[in-house]
């Protein structure tokens, strides 16, 4: 369809121009399967999508995975401890803010406890926030959404 000069269409009718905004990506880095789902629901609500890995060590190759399909994540949400004492939430920051291709993505880190000298570490070392599992609405609305 061709448009006159004023935006119109040639029958004199308005031409919008529609503009497609994709929802922000979230890369979900959390081993709890309830924790997961809790928190997945809770983005979800607030429009984001979720990409979700169950421990730290797995995250780098996702975003690399995630990038090759042109996806874009907008930040890395991530548990700071794991059962299986393998890498951490902190040990994942470390490695992307070192990474050219990502240290530009916002990391949230989450924990069921808000040890001070351990929250402090993540926040020097360039976490964004450090917050309190379980995540609930109000948390990823404050905790979240304002470093997308």
């Amino acid at each position: 369809m061709s448009t006159s000069k004023d935006g119109k269409d040639p029958k004199g009718k308005s031409v919008g121009t529609v503009i497609a905004v994709t929802p922000p990506r979230v890369l979900l880095v959390e081993d709890s399967l309830s924790d997961v789902l809790t928190t997945s629901i809770n983005l979800k609500l607030h429009n984001v999508l979720v990409s979700a890995v169950p421990v730290p060590r797995i995250a780098l190759e996702a975003l690399n995975a995630l990038l090759a399909q042109d996806l874009v994540v907008n930040l890395v949400l991530t548990v700071d401890r794991v059962p299986d004492g393998g890498m951490s939430g902190y040990d994942l920051l470390m490695e992307i803010k070192k990474s050219p291709k990502f240290n530009h993505l916002p990391v949230v880190i989450m924990s069921d406890l808000l040890i001070p000298e351990r929250v402090q570490k993540c926040l020097d070392g360039g976490a964004k926030n450090y917050i309190q599992k379980p995540i609930n609405f109000a948390g990823v609305r404050h905790g979240i959404l304002s470093y997308i």
